[in-house]
């Protein structure tokens, strides 16, 4: 989820949670105050940006890594609760300061809903690190979604409105889990099927899946992987009709055109390894020690380009297929190997239509 929506999530929940009762005998902070303190927590854990500086392989390591750990969740609102009371304690005025106590449940739910604003995506969140890297994601809802966000806004709208009240803060919470569950149904839907495909044509199933689109709930990429290939199409679970689109209407509806309704899918079939040609080339390397961070970021792993490069060297990259969204002009996250047996190789994000080497 971007980091606005998360900031506004955890303004929400600091809201619903704004006690009428201080602790230990003090009087309550007051209500901004507890939406401050909900918005920095669900905006601390992507404080990991600062991988970023070490290097950006580090960065695709680490990111909703530790920040975003439920095991340290604990610890990170307890820093959050206390760096906000020693904030507000500077602040001049009339409210007496409250203790880091007061803050702390409202902390650990600013943290809490980041970290399931970030699960319900199926870009992967590691909440048990430090002690184990694996990535955790529902896969319901699309890493921007416009629906949670106005829901969302909807709610603090409406809690400013009717500011003694946490009626409003407690529906659109409320609301917000019946979005994602209608998410889940829709995924549910996308995934049976793509099943039901795969057994009609007697495609091999080893896995399938479903990966959530802009613009709709709707909205979906149904996966069959085989072993060797994967079976994909694009796909509105509701629609009945094609949606048009020209350069004329609006952004949201040129995005959902490219899914189709169940009857009219046009399924797509690629190779993880690509052609006969260049699969010996695409799985050396695959297997190559230097990719390992990709085989483990990877989660529907394609290649996507070979080519020659300078001094008679090779480039091959992978694409993602989680990334690879219709209508977008290129993918991110397209990370291959340039070199060769002799010479060794080199990592480079392929960047439109050029190559960037990364150092680790």
């Amino acid at each position: 989820m971007d980091t606005l929506t998360h900031a506004l999530s955890g303004a929400l929940a600091g809201r619903l949670l704004a006690s009428r009762k201080g602790v230990a005998g003090a009087p309550p902070p007051p209500v901004w105050q507890a939406v401050a303190v909900g918005m920095a927590a669900a905006t601390f854990p992507d404080v990991d940006f600062v991988l970023g500086f070490v290097s950006e392989l580090t960065y695709l390591r680490g990111h909703r890594g530790v920040t975003h750990s439920l095991l340290l969740m604990p610890i990170w609102a307890l820093l959050v609760a206390a760096l906000m009371a020693g904030l507000f304690r500077l602040r001049r005025g009339r409210e007496a300061p409250a203790s880091w106590r007061a803050f702390y449940l409202i902390a650990c739910a600013g943290i809490f809903i980041h970290i399931l604003g970030d699960l319900i995506t199926q870009f992967g969140t590691m909440i048990l690190a430090p002690f184990s890297d694996r990535r955790f994601g529902w896969g319901t809802t699309f890493i921007i979604d416009l629906g949670v966000t106005g829901i969302i806004v909807t709610g603090l709208l409406a809690s400013a409105f009717w500011r003694r009240s946490r009626l409003p803060a407690g529906l659109a919470l409320m609301a917000l889990v019946g979005w994602v569950g209608l998410s889940a149904a829709a995924r549910t839907d996308a995934i049976a099927f793509a099943r039901a495909h795969a057994e009609t044509n007697g495609i091999g199933i080893v896995s399938v899946d479903a990966v959530p689109r802009p613009a709709s709930p709707f909205n979906w990429t149904a996966v069959v992987f085989d072993g060797e290939r994967y079976h994909f199409a694009h796909i509105n679970t509701r629609r009945r009709e094609p949606l048009r689109a020209d350069d004329t209407d609006n952004f949201i509806r040129r995005l959902s055109a490219a899914y189709r309704p169940l009857p009219m899918a046009q399924w797509i079939t690629r190779p993880v390894f690509g052609d006969a040609d260049v699969t010996a080339l695409a799985r050396q390397v695959w297997a190559e020690e230097q990719f390992a961070f990709y085989r483990w970021f990877a989660m529907f792993p394609m290649l996507d380009q070979v080519e020659p490069a300078e001094g008679g060297s090779v480039c091959v990259n992978f694409v993602d297929l989680r990334f690879d969204t219709p209508g977008r002009a290129g993918a991110p996250f397209r990370y291959g190997l340039c070199g060769g047996a002799t010479e060794g190789w080199k990592i480079f994000e392929r960047v439109g239509g050029g190559r960037r080497w990364i150092g680790d």
